[in-house]
């Protein structure tokens, strides 16, 4: 069976789709699976047993400069790739807008989620067959979901599966010489763990006798990391690294803390024990999801708020930015991580 996935972007909407192509591997006999992937995205999809190709698109460069990408030839030369086969299901798992433009130009039947469904809810004209998948799930589920109604079997209740497989087993913290990550970038600015209790964590897992990693994805992310591991012998600042080079260190390293960013799903797909951190945003939709990673939510009257810029103007927090984070303090974090890694 040829099946045509789009799924463009995020990097966190990329992982979570994972668990949902090693399902349908594991119950449609001869599964061949063509993914429609953001460019930066192509390593980390193609990792997958179940994907034959990879179909790497630039659209958030081509909407930048459209005459460029025509000129070039390479949007002609995506589009004929992405026409060169009939599908016996071409599936929009992402419901926007730009991801049913690229599903209308694919061959074959089209499903994917209807209006009550979608983000967006006009990406859904462009189906054959609109399916119902409730929201408020969380996204790996919807994804799972989606696919089973697709390709005709029943949802399976087991964990997910990522199909990442890891180059050794995660070393306990209990003992000196683990390697750790801390992923401290991210997009918002109510999303970001206070930078003194990341100071907290980086030196105590120097003084339990680990190795500390910061990666970094722009200059103000490689400036905090240079300030957090000032002094610190055993913690660095990572090389600016690719994604993929970044895939190939996750799935040997130990442990990971992380706030709400894509590697914190990268970090638990690969089966790395960790903890991630979430302040104005909800772990019950879009939390880390692996066999040993936990989201840990702030508990505050106005979390999760879903909001870039915090508006709350309590006196709870007081000193803390964002304050929901004040209920997430350093000590507590460590402790989690312990046992997430050592239950």
């Amino acid at each position: 069976m040829r099946v045509l996935l789009i799924k463009t972007s995020s990097m966190g909407d990329v992982i979570h789709t994972l668990p949902a192509l090693t399902d349908a591997q594991a119950v449609v006999p001869g599964l061949r699976v063509d993914w429609v992937v953001e460019e930066a995205f192509a390593d980390l999809a193609g990792r997958h047993p179940a994907v034959e190709q990879v179909l790497p698109c630039a659209l958030r460069r081509w909407r930048r400069h459209p005459l460029r990408a025509r000129r070039s030839g390479e949007w002609g030369g995506f589009r004929a790739r992405l026409q060169a086969t009939e599908y016996d299901a071409v599936i929009d798992a992402q419901g926007l807008i730009k991801s049913a433009f690229l599903t209308r130009l694919a061959r074959g039947p089209k499903y994917g989620l209807d209006r009550t469904s979608a983000r967006e809810a006009l990406s859904a004209r462009v189906l054959d067959h609109p399916l119902p998948i409730p929201r408020g799930g969380h996204a790996v589920s919807r994804v799972r979901e989606l696919f089973a109604r697709v390709l005709g079997y029943a949802t399976p209740d087991s964990a997910p599966d990522y199909g990442l497989h890891r180059q050794q087993e995660p070393r306990s913290l209990l003992t000196p010489g683990a390697d750790l990550v801390f992923c401290h970038g991210t997009t918002w600015p109510t999303k970001h763990y206070p930078e003194a209790f990341w100071r907290e964590l980086v030196e105590w897992a120097d003084e339990a006798g680990h190795r500390v990693h910061l990666p970094w994805g722009d200059e103000t992310e490689k400036r905090r990391a240079e300030r957090l591991v000032r002094g610190v012998p055993g913690a660095r600042v990572l090389p600016r690294l690719s994604l993929e080079a970044l895939t190939e260190r996750f799935l040997g390293w130990d442990a990971f803390i992380a706030v709400d960013t894509g590697l914190a799903h990268l970090a638990a797909a690969t089966g790395m024990p960790g903890v991630a951190l979430y302040g104005p945003t909800d772990p019950r939709l879009t939390g880390v999801w692996g066999s040993r990673a936990q989201s840990l939510g702030a508990e505050f009257p106005c979390a999760p708020c879903v909001q870039e810029k915090c508006t709350y103007r309590g006196s709870l927090g007081k000193g803390v930015e964002p304050p929901c984070f004040s209920s997430l303090k350093p000590q507590w974090v460590w402790q989690r991580l312990l046992e997430v890694t050592d239950p």
